[in-house]
């Protein structure tokens, strides 16, 4: 997906890539100890595909472009008035977006990531998404995104992909309801702190 650098490879820093190197601990005490994904909190963006639930319903409304996003539901609201960012104190999971059109590529800056949101390990506090979306043809669009974080790259990178046209309706997405893994990592988790303690199994 890479077509910025060349080589197809994010350029991390020295010290992002020491940090990505680092083992993390597995140990899960309680819910925060696992992903946004895991908890049906965010599932955040850019979306670069997964083996599921990667439906997007684009529309555009006189002074707004919407992105509804099938994995988890998630709304991007995106003004298209140009207005300024809300203030950099101000996070949200999916970050604050402002779009416009140059010709006929819609362009979506995004900044204010909250610090929990995470690409590949990483906070995108510090991050600024830049997507543009353009149709190719009547059942294509070309996405493109460019991230900018000197935290964690040392110069913008960008990827794209062929976002090809499905029909059918966006199906619900019940993250809650179904969250079996939840209860099961939370019951292994409890499990081992009966062992630990060396008290029997109940």
């Amino acid at each position: 997906m890479i077509v910025d650098p060349s080589d197809g490879r994010m350029p991390y820093t020295p010290e992002a890539a020491a940090w990505l190197r680092t083992p993390r601990p597995s140990r899960t005490d309680g819910p925060e100890d696992l992903p946004l994904q895991a908890r049906c909190l965010s599932y955040g963006v850019p979306r670069l595909g997964g083996p599921y639930s990667q439906n997007i319903h684009l529309f555009q409304t006189p002074g707004y472009v919407v992105l509804l996003h099938e994995m988890i539901h998630e709304f991007r609201i995106v003004p298209l008035d140009n207005r300024s960012h809300v203030p950099s104190n101000v996070r949200q999971w999916m970050g604050d977006s402002r779009a416009r059109w140059e010709d006929d590529t819609l362009v979506v800056d995004t900044t204010n990531f909250s610090a929990q949101q995470l690409f590949r390990g990483r906070s995108m506090a510090s991050t600024r998404l830049v997507e543009r979306f353009t149709r190719l043809d009547a059942e294509t669009l070309r996405y493109t995104v460019t991230f900018e974080d000197p935290d964690t790259w040392s110069q913008p990178w960008t990827a794209s992909l062929a976002m090809a046209q499905t029909d059918g309706a966006m199906f619900e997405f019940a993250c809650h309801e179904g969250n079996y893994g939840m209860t099961g990592i939370l019951e292994i988790a409890r499990g081992e702190d009966v062992t630990a303690a060396g008290v029997g199994a109940r």
